[in-house]
C-alpha cells in the first residue's frame, strides 16, 4: 500500500518513468541485493533517459522533416555517388552549426538532395539541436501571408528560433522584389548566429539569376554562400530504380502502394510498417537501405 502511494505522489510530481522504475523494483525480486544509492540511481538514470526521448521526439515533430526516417546510419555510397565518406563524418559532428555555417546540397534530380538534407536534420534533433524544414515556395507563401496580416516580424522571430533552417527545392522559380526582400530578412537575421541548409538542382554559380533585383541577390548570396559548405550530388537519378523495384511486385503487395506519393509518407510508413502482407523495407549487406525501398535516397 505505502509503495503505491509512493508511486502516485512520483506520478503528480510528473516523474513518471521515475515512478514506473520504482514499482518495476518493488516487484522484482532479490533487489534488495543492490546498494540504496544503486537503486536510487536506477530510478534517476530512467526519468532522465525518458525525458531525453521526450525532448528529441519533440524536436523531431517540431522541425517536420520531410523524410524524418532519413538518418547517416542509411546513406548510400555506390561509387556513382562520388561521396566523399571522410568529409560527410567531419560534416556529421555539426560543428559548422556552432560556428553558425550553412550547408548547401546541389545535384541533379532524384540524387537524394532532400534525403541527406533530412538525415542531417534528424542528426541534428538526435543531439538536442532545433531544426525547421520549409519547402522555398511554401515558406515564401508564408512570409507573404504574414506580411498581408502584419505578421511578418512574429514569423521571422520564429525562423530564427531554429538553429538549423532547411529550405528545399531552392531555385525552382525566379523571385520578384518583395520575395528577394522577404528572404534577405531570413538570412540577415540567422547571418552569424544560426545555419541553413539550401538542396537545390540549380548550381550555385547560377544563384544570382533567381533575383529581379541584383543589389539584393549580392546581399543573400554573401550571407549564404561565401560561409557554406558544399556537397554535390551524382550519379543517376535514384528515382527509376525505385520504380522498378516496386513494379516488379504484385500491386497488392506493394508498400508504399502506388498511389501514395513518397513526400506523403508518414514517420511510422518510413520507418517500415505496412501492412498485413505489405512488404518492408531491406537491408543491403552494408546495413543501408536498398536502392528502390521506402526510405531510399530517391529526394
Amino acid at each position: 500500500m505505502l509503495n503505491n502511494q509512493t508511486a502516485e505522489k512520483l506520478r503528480s510530481m510528473k516523474l513518471p518513468a521515475l515512478a514506473a522504475e520504482y514499482v518495476r523494483q518493488t516487484e522484482t525480486p532479490n533487489m534488495d541485493a543492490l546498494t540504496f544509492e544503486e537503486r536510487v540511481g536506477m530510478m534517476a538514470d530512467a526519468e532522465w533517459l525518458a525525458r531525453e526521448n521526450n525532448r528529441i521526439k519533440k524536436l523531431k515533430k517540431e522541425a517536420n522533416l520531410r523524410i524524418s526516417a532519413a538518418c547517416f546510419a542509411d546513406i548510400d555510397y555506390r561509387p556513382s555517388r562520388k561521396l566523399d565518406r571522410a568529409y560527410l563524418a567531419r560534416l556529421s559532428d555539426l560543428a559548422w552549426v556552432k560556428e553558425s555555417k550553412n550547408l548547401i546540397v546541389t545535384g541533379a534530380t532524384g540524387t537524394g538532395k532532400t534525403w541527406l538534407a533530412c538525415a542531417f536534420g534528424t542528426e541534428a534533433c538526435q543531439k538536442g539541436v532545433r531544426v525547421a524544414f520549409y519547402r522555398t515556395d511554401r515558406l515564401l507563401n508564408e512570409l507573404a501571408v504574414a506580411h498581408g496580416s502584419g505578421n511578418l516580424n512574429k514569423l521571422l522571430a520564429k525562423l530564427k528560433k531554429a538553429n538549423i533552417l532547411i529550405l528545399d527545392d531552392w531555385g525552382l522559380a525566379t523571385l520578384n522584389a518583395l520575395e528577394s526582400r522577404f528572404l534577405l530578412e531570413v538570412f540577415e537575421d540567422r547571418y552569424g548566429e544560426r545555419s541553413t541548409i539550401i538542396s537545390a538542382q540549380l548550381p550555385v554559380a547560377k544563384w544570382h539569376g533567381l533575383f529581379e533585383d541584383s543589389t539584393v541577390a549580392d546581399a543573400i548570396l554573401d550571407r549564404l554562400v561565401h560561409n557554406s559548405h558544399r556537397l554535390e550530388l551524382q550519379g543517376p537519378s535514384l528515382r527509376p530504380l525505385s520504380f522498378q523495384n516496386s513494379s516488379s511486385q504484385p500491386e497488392s503487395s506493394r508498400w508504399p502502394p502506388p498511389e501514395l506519393h513518397e513526400r506523403d509518407l508518414n514517420a511510422n510508413d518510413l520507418c517500415g510498417k505496412a501492412p498485413s502482407g505489405g512488404n518492408k523495407p531491406s537491408e543491403a549487406p552494408d546495413g543501408g537501405l536498398k536502392p528502390g525501398v521506402v526510405g531510399s535516397e530517391s529526394n
